[in-house]
Formats: C-alpha cells, structure tokens, sequence
C-alpha cells in the first residue's frame, strides 16, 4: 500500500474548506465550526503562532464569519516553515480533511518501477504515458463502478444550487452515495488485476 504525502499545495481546502463555517468563537483560539457538506459540528483549537491572525479577521468580518474574497477554509495559512500552506487547526481538523486524499492510487511501471501515473476521484487517471492511458480507455473505465452504478446519493446539508458532491475524494463520495470501503475495493482489486496483466503495478492509498 502506497503512504499517501502532503505536498501543501492548498487544493483541498480551497474546496471543501469552502463549506467549514465558524458558528461561534469561544476563546481566542476556540472556535465551534460545522461543515455544511456533512453538517458536522465540531471544535477546534487554533495553533498558537496563527491565533491573533486568525482571531483578528473573524472579528473584522463579524456575522459573515468570512472575508467575501477569500477563497477556501478560514484556518488555510501561508506556511511559515517554508512553501505551500499550513492548517492553522491540524490538531484538531475534522474528519472530512483527515479522511482526505488528493489521490487515491499510483501507478508504476513494472519493469522500471518508474511512476507512470495517479488515479483521482473515482476512476479518473493523470498520467504521460501514453500506453496506461490506453489500456485505461480501453479495460479500465468500461468497469462498473458502484458510485456510479448502484447508490443514489444520500442527502446531504449543501447550500441552495451547490452540486451534490464536491471534490474528488473517495472517501467523500463513499459518505454522500452510502457506499462501503468493501464495495469500492471490489473495484480497486479488479483495476490492479487488469495493469498487472500489462505490466504496471497499482498501489492504492493506504486508508
């Protein structure tokens, strides 16, 4: 099983960090939250270095609870040890960003044990070589998948016209279509059958 690494770029929470609400501020660096996607409550406890920042601003936009032009969750931060951002929260984040996995598989050559290729979302490849995105087209994607062929998505808190699912997580998906991890692993399982009768070795994301 492939460990899944960070590389900060800030993609995951400028998306679902755009459904993290505050609901109410108790101290200078506890805050009770709810995640509109879930309609999660839950609280969380600001790392020292990034409180004043972050209580200054919730102050500054009062009932909104967000400045209008600010794009993602209010607890993404500039990364002060270095590039990419920070989550002012980590210790306390919810269990949607804990469960979260930008990628869900990699891909390697066989032979060379060079990485050709990473699956997002449910089944969708990002790769150069061109022989994977073949044989992908080809046997990969006329396989059943049961999000998209057995649930119907659950109900779920979203704001008035907001898709039903948002992101490409698996894991968010599996929540909002009532699917189990066992169902997805069928899947999964016959995906790494088929690369291996071509020569690529598929290693999921550990959960």
């Amino acid at each position: 099983m492939a460990r899944f690494e960070c590389i900060r770029c800030g993609k995951c929470c400028r998306s679902f960090g755009e459904f993290i609400r505050v609901e109410r501020k108790l101290t200078e660096r506890d805050f009770y939250c709810r995640y509109g996607i879930t309609n999660e409550l839950f609280l969380v406890h600001v790392q020292p270095e990034f409180a004043k920042e972050i209580s200054d601003e919730f102050s500054k936009w009062g009932e909104t609870k967000k400045d209008p032009a600010q794009k993602g969750c209010l607890f993404m931060r500039e990364n002060p040890a270095g590039k990419g951002f920070a989550c002012a929260i980590y210790p306390t984040r919810p269990s949607i960003c804990r469960e979260f996995k930008c990628y869900r598989m990699l891909i390697h050559h066989t032979p060379s044990g060079e990485l050709r290729g990473k699956v997002i979302g449910i089944n969708e490849l990002r790769t150069q070589d061109e022989i994977l995105a073949a044989i992908w087209k080809e046997k990969i994607s006329p396989l059943p998948h049961p999000i998209e062929s057995q649930h119907t998505p659950a109900q779920t808190a979203h704001r008035p016209g907001a898709p039903a699912v948002h992101g490409n997580d698996t894991h968010i998906h599996a929540h909002l279509y009532g699917l189990t991890r066992n169902e997805d692993k069928v899947w999964v399982n016959n995906v790494i059958t088929v690369l291996a009768a071509h020569g690529y070795h598929a290693d999921p994301v550990e959960d």
